[in-house]
Formats: structure tokens, sequence, C-alpha cells
């Protein structure tokens, strides 16, 4: 499973008063959708020793969170979806 990084997703230039707000609003990424089960999942695995097995529901709510958006709109979304194309990608080799 890929390390989930649990940092909040805003843009350095918010702090800025170098820019208008309008401007600000157009640069500042969105907040990823699926970081509240990435921070859920790092509270999990620090708790019980970073045993997986004990995570399994955390890690269930993630993937369920992750398959509401398209694919890249959710960053730390972006290790199930390399795992994914990775099975395709053996899938395809092993017929």
């Amino acid at each position: 499973m890929s390390i989930i990084m649990c940092l909040s997703l805003i843009s350095p230039a918010a702090n800025s008063r170098a820019f208008p707000s309008s401007i600000l609003f157009l640069d500042m990424p969105q907040k990823d959708p699926c970081q509240k089960q990435a921070c859920e999942i790092q509270k999990c695995l620090q708790a019980n020793n970073y045993m997986e097995s004990k995570c399994q529901a955390v890690i269930h709510e993630l993937r369920k969170c992750c398959a509401r958006y398209p694919k890249g709109r959710s960053l730390v979304c972006s290790g199930f979806e390399k795992e994914e194309e990775e099975n395709l990608t053996l899938k395809s080799g092993s017929k």
C-alpha cells in the first residue's frame, strides 16, 4: 500500500497580500475530497503499530471515497489508481 500523507492542501499563495482575493480563489487548489479518509488511515495505522489488517475498515472507506470521483481528482487516491493500472497491465499481459 502506498504511504498517504495527511497534509492540508492549501496554496502557499493564500497567505500572500500581493494578489487580490479573486486571483487567489482561481489559483488555490481545491481541498482533496478524500483527505479526511486518508487522515483517518494515518491515525488508525499509528494507533495499531502500522498493522494494515487492523485498519481495513478505514482503508475501505478511502476506496469508497476514491470511487466517487474521476481519476486524477484526488491526490490521496493516486496510489490506488496506480495500483489498479498495474493490476490491469498484469492481467492483460497474462492472457
